[in-house]
């Protein structure tokens, strides 16, 4: 097991942790390459419409920084959006380093069209393109995005259709407004923001 002070010297923090209570997932290496917990998470209801992610840790052993250059899932040709924990360019892993992809201020893989992805509890092959290694693959698990896997998840949840039809229209009804709104605050603190993009 990869201690969690390796991964704080990284810059994963705490984050890192939480991922770690998660022994079910999948995990694979394939030479300097090292990928735990990956999983695809789906939108958290299973009518909705919406994008789903790619979550898990990158570890990489060597003394050469890496790209990760792609994620993809060749069973549903869907493609797959890599977006850097912070600005825009490619996913860095650093050499000896991690990279955390999805939650909030982590690096980012989203899948458009989620519920296209694979059906929840289902294995979905996931194949990893790195610039120095080449194609890591290993079947990831498919969850939705409720219990732990809720910060992790998309960032996009939609709210069901009829989550509060008539609060916009009846502002002055401040008290009615003000919990429905805070119930759709806690669904997008949930998830990351858009310029994370993805899972957490």
């Amino acid at each position: 097991m990869i201690s969690v002070a390796s991964l704080s010297a990284c810059g994963a923090g705490n984050d890192a942790q939480t991922l770690e209570i998660k022994p079910d997932n999948a995990a694979t290496t394939v030479g300097d390459i090292k990928i735990q917990n990956a999983t695809v998470i789906t939108q958290p209801d299973l009518k909705a419409e919406g994008p789903a992610v790619v979550s898990g840790t990158v570890f990489n052993n060597s003394t050469k920084d890496q790209t990760l250059e792609s994620i993809t899932l060749p069973d549903t040709g869907l493609t797959v959006k890599l977006s850097p924990a912070e600005g825009s360019g490619p996913v860095i892993v650093p050499a000896g380093g991690s990279v955390l992809l999805g939650g909030e201020g982590n690096a980012s893989a989203v899948i458009d069209n989620g519920r296209e992805a694979a059906a929840d509890g289902e294995p979905q092959k996931v194949v990893f393109r790195f610039s120095e290694t080449g194609d890591v693959s290993l079947d990831a698990f498919v969850v939705p995005a409720a219990g732990d896997y809720t910060s992790y998840g998309p960032s996009v949840i939609p709210q069901p259709p009829a989550a509060s039809p008539s609060a916009p229209a009846s502002s002055p009804s401040a008290p009615e407004a003000g919990h429905g709104g805070e119930g759709e605050e806690g669904a997008h603190e949930s998830g990351a923001p858009e310029s994370a993009a993805a899972g957490h």
